[in-house]
This record gives structure tokens, C-alpha cells and sequence, in this order.
């Protein structure tokens, strides 16, 4: 049954005629449907619209119902109660006023609906616009419960209604990064933000589940969107924000104690983390875990488990996941067991080439700050170090360097693998060794740094002027590489191209052994005749 029209409306305007009509049509029945009962049943031509191929009228229908529903629960005119069937109006013996609004009561419920179905419309325009009648109708039915109260919880607010907007809102199918942006602006509301964080919760046990715990990206990217747009208050007082706000006893309302929004925020996240992610999002969680996420939990040592996991994920991963450790260690007293050998082993070569390399030596700096860490330990965190820097780009050995001898700095015992006099004659018998896990067996502090006089012959002169310092008593102040974490190969050469010579060079030796057979690569680009 298409919508009927009125008799001067035809079927074939289109353009601004066209607008003008529908609009009309759908404000005429509107009025019709709020000024007399006798007209009731225009509802169904309004709702209708709600089912056009146009987004256009589908908007104007959206805000119509709005109108409507949300004048008939300021009224009192919708059922109130657990709802007869539309058959049992015809059968029962009821008055004309309770047929009334049992009528109109079904017809919300078709028109939530349809709702709830627009928001996974392919035009963003028709999202919003349901989105945004949804809410009207979580704030019409808040103030006006569809349901008698039972007299042990005082607080009415339509739950049910918040679950099924979730249950749209987070598409199985669809990225809704969009519109649930465009919702944040409801997730500042208190009650609205605690119930909604409840609904999530939910949900993802109930996907995940159905599902089995496989990975659903769409799915998982739509509830990170979601949970890491949600913000909880620092302080209570400034919880004064509610779409609904109850009668009385409004300050033993769980919606409104700070302690109960933490405790279904950490729920929230912990039910999400519970479950395998799509190994792209671990990034997204550990970069924004211990600024964001962990200060608004209630108990933020529960996350331990997620960061374990994640730590035992290696590369990029286990280097994000320091943050979270750093946190619950020096914030939190967790006894982190392993934790140095961990942190040894992610020292390979690939850390200098890595994204999150400045936070990784950051933290790296912090953690080993403690003078009471034992001998062995550091001597071993130096020479994986030194010997990793045989291979690493001259950004890097910028910063390894002088990390290097800080660390000696800050515990003198280290100085015998810099001053021990077979450093320079057995390089080859070295008995450190490099593929040893346990930095307690691998036998660093027999060993010496002759990686660093090796690298004091560096092609790069900022990095052999670097490697010479060891060679000279170091300092007691340590040396800043705050300002060295950031630098990129680009920064190191405009700084060399910008610095003032003092001394020119006016004889130089003819290079021969570099570019002495033409059969090697540098030979036969740049041959010396």
C-alpha cells in the first residue's frame, strides 16, 4: 500500500513540486493524526514514508514521527503496560480511550523499527535523521515509561530501546565510523554513556559468542570506534549532564555515581580485549591504553592479561605494550616476572626501523634508570646493544651510542667492558654470545666493546666522534637524547649540509681499496680512470 497523497498531489511532479508535495502530504497527516483521534489511522500513511525510495522523504518522515510520538508521551496517549495484540482490541472489551492507545502504542513500535532498520541506510543523511528520532524517543520514553515500574528500582530508563540501537549502531557488515561519531555527542549525557556501556557489553558477548570468537573486523572496528570515543568524568561533580533525570533519589542511581561509570567502562573493555582482535587494532589499543584507557578504569591491573598477550606477540606489538607495563609497574606495584628478559629479547635489529623506535628507547631509558639493577644485567642490555649497532642506520647509532654510555654512567661496574685490554686484539673470540635468551647466561660481562671502537671509524663523522667518546672518562652528568629520539635521516643531513667548517681540507689521499676491482659494485659505477 503506497502512501496515500492528497488529491491535488500528482505522482508525476518531481523537482521542487515534487518537494513541496511530500512535505505537504506528510505535515498535513501529522496534524491530522496530533489534533483529532478520528484520524488516527493517517499514522500509517507517515510511517509509510518511512519505507521510500527517496532519502529525502524518508528524512521528512523521520522527524514527523519524532514529532508525533514524542506529543502522544507528553500527552499520555500510548499504552502503558505489557502491550495487548491488536487482535485482542477487537476481541476485548475495552473502552474506546485504552483502544486508543494500544493502536498507537503498536504503531511506535512499527515506527521505532523502521527506525532502527534506516540507520544501515547507504545514505548517511537518513542515518543520522533515525539516529537522532531514536534519541528523542530514549528521552520521551525515560520521562514517560512504556513499562510500570517495579518499586524496587526507582529509575526508569528505556534499556531495551538502548540495546537495539546498539545492536545497529555496531553493523556486523558495515563501517558506522561515521555516524557513531556524529552519537558522540549523545555519549556526553551520564545515563545515556552508563546504559549505553552496559548495551555494548552485552553485544559483544552475544556476537563474539554467536560467532564463536572468530575475528569480525567490521564488526571490532565499528566497537573500538565506539569505545574509545566514550570519555568518563574525573570527578563526580561533574557528572550533572542527564537526558533523563529521576524523581527522586536521583544520587543512588547507578547512572549517576562516578564509581559505577568506571566499573562498566573497565567491563566494556575487558569483554572487548577478552576475545582475538584484528592484528592491526593491538596497534590501535596500545597506542592510546595508558593515556586514555587505563586512568578511567576502576581497577587497571586487569589488564595485565591483554598486555601479556600482547607482549608475547613480538615486533611492533611488544614495543606498544611497554606503556601499559610501565604503568601498572611503577603506578600500580604489579610484579611483572621476566620482565628485564622480555625486554632484552626485543632488542633485534629491527627496533631501529621501526614506527614507535623514539617510544621504545623512552621508555627503554626509564626502566633502566634503576641503580639497583644487577651488574650482569646491564652489562648485558650494553652489549646486545653495541653489537646490534654494527648494523644500524646512522639516526640510530645517534641515539644508541649515548644510551650506551649513560648506562655505564649509572653503574660504574660496567667500565671493565670498555677498559679490558684484550678488547682490541680477539674480537673473534668474543665470548658473548648473542643468541642466548637469559641475559644472566650470555655471558656479557667477560666480553668487551670492541663494537664501539670499530664504529669510531664510521663513514658518518657525527657518529665516529660519537663512538670516540667512550675512550675519554666519562662524565658524571648524563647525556640528553630526548632531542635525538625524533631525529630522521633527512634532519641528520640538513644538519651536516648547515654546519660551518673551520678547517678545509686542502690535500686528501687517493681512495684505493674501495673501488679497486672493477668487478665490485662500486667499482664499476665509479671506476678511477
Amino acid at each position: 500500500m503506497a502512501p496515500s497523497r492528497d488529491s491535488n498531489v500528482k505522482r508525476g511532479d518531481t523537482g521542487e513540486n515534487s518537494q513541496i508535495s511530500y512535505k505537504k502530504a506528510i505535515n498535513a497527516k501529522s496534524e491530522r493524526v496530533l489534533q483529532n483521534r478520528k484520524h488516527a489511522n493517517d499514522i500509517f500513511d507517515v510511517i509509510e514514508y518511512l519505507q521510500s525510495d527517496k532519502e529525502k522523504e524518508i528524512i521528512c518522515a523521520s522527524n514527523a514521527c519524532g514529532k508525533i510520538f514524542c506529543e502522544l508521551f507528553e500527552r499520555g496517549e500510548l499504552y502503558v503496560g505489557q502491550l495487548p495484540s491488536e487482535d485482542e482490541i477487537v476481541q476485548g472489551d475495552r473502552s474506546a480511550k485504552e483502544k486508543y492507545h494500544i493502536f498507537m502504542r503498536h504503531r511506535y513500535n512499527n515506527c521505532v523499527e523502521l527506525l532502527l532498520e534506516n540507520i544501515g541506510h547507504n545514505v548517511f543523511q537518513v542515518k543520522e535523521s533515525s539516529l537522532c528520532a531514536v534519541m528523542k524517543f530514549v528521552s520521551a520514553e525515560g520521562k514517560h515509561p512504556l513499562q510500570n515500574l517495579d518499586w524496587s528500582e526507582h529509575y526508569s530508563f528505556p534499556r531495551e530501546l538502548i540495546l537495539a540501537l546498539v545492536e545497529h549502531l555496531l553493523s556486523e557488515k558495515e563501517d558506522m565510523s561515521l555516524l557513531i561519531s556524529r552519537f558522540q555527542e549523545f555519549l556526553e549525557m551520564d545515563d545515556v554513556r552508563y546504559y549505553f556501556m552496559s548495551s555494548v557489553r552485552d553485544n559483544i558477548t552475544r556476537v563474539m559468542e554467536r560467532n564463536k570468537g572468530a575475528v569480525i573486523s567490521v564488526y571490532q572496528n565499528n566497537v573500538f570506534t565506539l569505545l574509545s570515543s566514550i570519555n568518563i568524568p574525573s570527578q563526580a561533580s561533574e557528572m550533572t549532564n542527564f537526558l533523563v533525570k529521576q524523581e527522586s533519589k536521583h544520587e543512588d542511581w547507578k547512572a549517576a555515581r562516578l564509581k559505577e561509570h568506571k566499573r562498566a567502562y573497565e567491563q566494556m573493555w575487558l569483554v572487548f580485549l577478552k576475545y582475538k582482535l584484528p592484528g592491526s587494532m593491538y596497534k590501535k589499543i596500545l597506542v592510546i591504553l595508558h593515556e586514555s584507557i587505563m586512568p578511567q578504569m576502576s581497577d587497571p591491573t586487569l589488564m595485565i592479561d591483554f598486555l601479556t598477550a600482547a607482549y608475547d606477540i613480538g615486533g611492533a606489538i611488544s614495543l606498544l605494550a611497554l606503556n601499559g607495563l610501565f604503568v601498572l609497574i611503577h603506578k600500580h606495584n604489579l610484579d611483572y616476572p621476566d620482565f628485564y628478559k622480555k625486554l632484552y629479547n626485543l632488542l633485534e635489529p629491527t627496533i631501529f626501523h621501526v614506527k614507535y623506535r623514539a617510544r621504545f628507547f623512552h621508555l627503554a631509558n626509564i626502566f633502566l634508570s634503576s641503580t639497583h639493577l644487577p651488574v650482569y644485567l646491564v652489562a648485558a642490555f650494553v652489549k646486545r646493544l653495541a653489537r646490534l649497532a654494527l648494523t644500524a642506520p646512522p639516526t640510530a647509532l645517534l641515539i644508541v651510542l649515548p644510551f650506551i654510555c649513560n648506562l655505564i654512567r649509572r653503574h660504574p661496574s660496567c667500565r671493565v667492558v670498555i677498559h679490558r685490554p684484550s678488547a682490541a686484539e680477539e674480537p673473534c673470540d668474543d665470548p658473548y654470545v648473542m643468541e642466548e635468551e637469559d641475559p644472566a647466561k650470555c655471558h656479557a660481562l667477560e666480553s668487551s666493546l670492541w663494537e664501539i671502537q670499530t664504529l669510531q671509524k664510521h663513514y658518518h663523522p657525527d657518529v665516529a666522534k660519537a663512538a670516540k667518546l667512550i675512550n675519554d672518562p666519562l662524565s658524571e652528568s648524563e647525556d640528553d637524547i630526548s632531542k635525538l629520539l625524533e631525529l630522521s635521516t633527512f634532519e641528520l643531513m640538513q644538519r651536516e649540509l648547515k654546519a660551518e667548517r673551520k678547517t678545509i681540507p686542502l690535500e686528501f689521499d687517493t681512495a684505493t681499496e674501495l673501488l679497486k676491482s672493477s668487478k665490485e659494485v662500486l667499482g664499476v659505477h665509479f671506476s678511477l680512470e
